[in-house]
């Protein structure tokens, strides 16, 4: 298996791939999050694109403050993407990021978990999107793997949290990719 920064650039590339097909009638589609379409989704990813350099750096969120609030996609979504997208690899990447502590809304939170969670994000997203757009849906195995191991043991505390959707029941015989969505209360 790869490691996890490696796993973090692959799913970035990924959903790179998709924002690149989105088309410019695609925008106001909706998507899996029912509370987002393909521009909100996109606004959302990144937002959080934005957010990886200071925070992996030791900045807190107040020290960050408003700066990247509301619309960070400006007129050129596909430019938004891709600058913030660079600069979130290349900090994923830096020496120490990944024993380097976050100050994360929640507590601090080693670099490392912090990864992880944008790695979840950017693979189940990249499905949101891919669903938005009428692409392919299919997530990488490797992360599907990577994703459910880490993500079936919580899958009470995930849906008591009230960030995912209400509890799906995989159908019978149902493969990894579509048990790991029902886990986030996704449906195929």
């Amino acid at each position: 298996m790869a490691d996890l920064t490696d796993l973090y650039e692959r799913a970035s590339e990924r959903f790179g791939d998709k924002v690149r097909s989105i088309r410019a009638d695609q925008w106001t589609n909706p998507t899996p999050c029912t509370e987002w379409d393909v521009r909100a989704l996109m606004n959302h990813i990144v937002g959080e694109n934005l957010w990886v350099p200071p925070l992996l750096a030791g900045k807190t969120i107040a020290e960050v403050g408003s700066a990247f609030d509301g619309d960070v996609l400006g007129d050129d979504p596909l430019a938004a993407w891709r600058d913030s997208a660079a600069a979130a690899v290349t900090a994923v990447r830096s020496p120490g990021a990944m024993q380097a502590t976050t100050h994360l809304s929640f507590g601090d939170t080693p670099g490392s978990e912090y990864t992880q969670q944008l790695f979840t994000d950017l693979a189940i997203h990249g499905w949101d999107l891919a669903r938005g757009i009428g692409a392919d849906d299919t997530i990488d195995p490797e992360f599907v793997e990577v994703l459910y191991a880490d993500l079936a043991p919580q899958e009470e505390s995930l849906k008591a949290s009230g960030l995912f959707g209400g509890k799906v029941v995989p159908p019978e015989g149902a493969d990894q990719q579509t048990k790991l969505l029902a886990i986030l209360g996704r449906t195929r």
